[in-house]
């Protein structure tokens, strides 16, 4: 009786021996022998920049080139064209139109001032043409005299001096006619404005 009993708790033993294996062994996952596909990332497209083209300034426009000075002797008659005759003194300007009648503007009576620059202004004409004439004074860098009508057309004056007196001068130009006062402007050989007569336009 006793030797059934051990065999039988032997039976037991081996049962509960081996049912822990048996558990352990279910519990892992099977193993799948395929292999895992590569992954292959998405290629992102390359970002392509537009180059912005650069900006290159207009360049101002040059100023005209200055005029030339014609130097001339006390009393020298200048032709200025259409019948005027321009000559300068040691006082100062006289003209003549066609007429012969002459006209004189003085540097040294007192109503310009020859230490700064400036710029005068006389015209005359009729239907076929207006001859304008003017003193320039108070520079030594005179570059040229121009004219500007109320439209904006500008004209360049001619400038004659006076041998030895580099600090004044004169100047003439034709336009055609016109109801408008010119504008009348000194600038001087690198172009700068130093003086200027404004003009009008009539109403």
């Amino acid at each position: 009786m006793k030797k059934y009993l051990l065999a039988a708790a032997g039976v037991v033993a081996a049962a509960v021996i081996a049912a822990p294996s048996a558990v352990g062994a279910s519990s892992e996952p099977p193993t799948d022998p395929t292999p895992a596909p590569a992954l292959h990332p998405t290629p992102v497209p390359a970002l392509h920049q537009t180059a912005t083209p650069a900006l290159h300034p207009t360049p101002a426009p040059a100023a005209p080139a200055p005029a030339r000075i014609r130097t001339v002797r006390s009393g020298e008659r200048v032709d200025a064209g259409q019948g005027f005759t321009v000559w300068l003194t040691e006082d100062g300007k006289h003209w003549a139109g066609p007429d012969g009648f002459e006209n004189f503007r003085s540097v040294v009576d007192g109503n310009i001032d020859r230490s700064q620059p400036g710029v005068s202004h006389q015209s005359e004409g009729d239907a076929s043409g207006v001859f304008h004439s003017g003193l320039y004074y108070g520079t030594r860098t005179a570059g040229r005299v121009e004219l500007t009508d109320g439209e904006g057309h500008k004209t360049v004056a001619t400038l004659v001096a006076l041998k030895g007196h580099p600090d004044w001068g004169v100047w003439y130009a034709h336009t055609a006619p016109s109801e408008d006062s010119q504008a009348v402007a000194l600038y001087d050989r690198g172009g700068r404005l130093l003086a200027d007569l404004p003009g009008f336009r009539k109403p």
